[in-house]
């Protein structure tokens, strides 16, 4: 083997960013959420699959059950759950007693403080929350325990040296565990590399992609030595690259990438929004954008919310080398479930990250983005979201992710500012999660059953859908961000059908599109293009 041979990432290499052996997320990064989630989530799951294991390993097959909190670990490495459940009491003792901490002095605020001075509780804070918490009232003079986020970060909560990556062969679009349930064990086959994720080597790693080097430089990049030679020369190919090339042409083109990313190029500025790329599996797939299609430079990255599918940890770090500047929703700073992804970004590495409010704009050639009010899918919780208005001369495209039309009034007030919008991306969960799934875990206590499921993370139907159409004056319409791409099932818990309820309230929105004349109205999958 020639060591001067330039290798890259092979196409079907995965590169799954890790925290404790946990996919990395925002639930599993920032120091208070990811406190909660362990405690309420992670641990309780790991000592359920120890006192079944095969229960488990059975129900993580049963594709009814996907999504459920069953940990896909094979029964022969019982012990390392054990072990991992171990240090999780070690590693993480200080972390898990202030998120019991936490949960416990909200709750006697509930019960002791009903508008009087909160300054006599200062004193009775628990110690692991000193310094990093205040206390609040809200205006209906409801007790908030607001946690400085930023100071959580500064904290032993924040373990940077757990953070690592694994690289993977992916052979499959649905050969990974569900992404919330499972941890990734290290295994015979993949290559583990523990660095933090800001790390300036992350972006060599990445840049592989694009820019091969000699399998020394490799293997001095990852801190392997000649012995893992045979398992990353199985991650590495030494095909040249394949340039994506750059829109160079009038107008707009559109890449629908899968899910709610989407590639606008015009003029020679790019922009992404909400990137989640799948790699191609080694045994074939659906036809996909990957890593190698996109330019060789990103001028923006927009994210929408903070939801796991849309500020995807594995994508962003993969990308970061080429993005000139992230743009991000701006949070409360009051609530610790209303991550900030501008904190959480900066932890990523990424050094120009732009937190918009409404209305914000970013100018460019001939164009602008603006920020846009995004309602609904959220379980009626106060968290950081963005939809996006792209104008590109005169085209206007507005990227709605899973906005639910609660309100058509505050489209028609934005386009009395902006004017007709003619392009609209629109996702159409119309079901979503209930309030427990995602949140359960962070809340002090939970609403009673019935208002859990009435409490969703869904987008707009047909019906809210068309009004959201007929008050932007839209005569485009593109269907996205539903999650029916076979690599985003282990992150969504979807199995799609053909006729399943959200297809028939896209297709009732889609006749009645058709029927008014609309230039083009369809739901993407996989892979499209699309020219203004």
């Amino acid at each position: 083997m020639n060591d001067r041979t330039p290798y890259r990432l092979a196409d079907s290499t995965a590169v799954e960013a890790l925290v404790d052996h946990w996919v990395a997320w925002p639930h599993t990064f920032s120091p208070v959420p990811y406190s909660l989630h362990m405690l309420n989530y992670q641990k309780k799951n790991l000592t359920s699959y120890l006192q079944n294991p095969a229960i488990h390993l059975k129900s993580s097959a049963n594709p009814k059950l996907l999504g459920g909190p069953f940990v896909n670990v094979p029964v022969d490495r019982a012990a390392d759950i054990a072990q991992m459940l171990e240090r999780m009491g070690g590693e993480h003792a200080e972390s898990l007693r202030m998120a019991e901490d936490l949960i416990t002095f909200q709750n006697l605020l509930d019960r002791e403080a009903i508008g009087q001075s909160l300054e006599a509780y200062y004193p009775q804070l628990p110690q692991s929350l000193r310094g990093y918490v205040e206390l609040l009232y809200d205006y209906n003079n409801r007790p908030i325990v607001r946690c400085i986020e930023s100071l959580f970060y500064k904290s032993r909560h924040y373990k940077k040296h757990l953070q690592s990556f694994q690289l993977f062969t992916q052979t499959h679009d649905r050969a990974r565990a569900y992404y919330m349930s499972t941890p990734r064990l290290p295994d015979g086959e993949s290559v583990s590399w523990r660095i933090p994720f800001a790390e300036a080597a992350v972006d060599e790693l990445f840049k592989l992609d694009s820019r091969p080097q000699s399998l020394g430089y490799i293997r001095e990049v990852l801190g392997l030595d000649a012995g893992d030679e045979d398992k990353l020369i199985r991650l590495l190919t030494d095909q040249a690259p394949h340039a994506g090339e750059a829109w160079q042409g009038p107008g707009v083109r559109i890449r629908y990438l899968g899910h709610a990313g989407v590639l606008v190029e015009t003029a020679g500025i790019t922009v992404l929004i909400d990137p989640f790329i799948a790699v191609k599996p080694s045994q074939g797939g659906i036809d996909r954008y990957s890593f190698q299609d996109l330019p060789a430079h990103i001028d923006y990255v927009l994210i929408t919310h903070v939801h796991h599918d849309h500020y995807v940890f594995e994508t962003l770090l993969r990308l970061r080398h080429k993005i000139g500047c992230l743009v991000v929703p701006k949070s409360s700073g009051i609530f610790y479930a209303d991550i900030s992804m501008k904190l959480l970004a900066r932890e990523l590495g990424f050094r120009q990250v732009v937190e918009v409010d409404p209305l914000d704009s970013i100018t460019f050639t001939d164009g602008e983005i603006v920020a846009v009010p995004f309602l609904g899918e959220h379980s009626d919780l106060p968290f950081a979201k963005s939809a996006y208005l792209v104008r590109a001369g005169n085209r206007k495209v507005l990227f709605a992710a899973d906005s639910n039309c609660l309100d058509e009034q505050m489209y028609q007030n934005l386009c009395a500012e902006y004017g007709p919008i003619d392009t609209v991306f629109l996702g159409m969960e119309c079901i979503g999660a209930p309030l427990s799934w995602v949140y359960g875990a962070l809340l002090p206590k939970l609403p009673d059953h019935k208002h859990c499921q009435a409490r969703r993370s869904n987008g707009s139907n047909a019906e809210g859908a068309l009004r959201l159409l007929d008050a932007v004056g839209a005569s485009r319409v593109y269907v996205y961000a539903i999650g029916r791409e076979p690599w985003l099932q282990y992150f969504m818990a979807l199995e799609p059908e053909d006729d399943d309820a959200y297809i028939r309230e896209i297709n009732k929105m889609l006749a009645v599109c058709h029927q008014r004349g609309f230039s083009d109205a369809r739901r993407l999958y996989g892979r499209d293009e699309i020219f203004l």
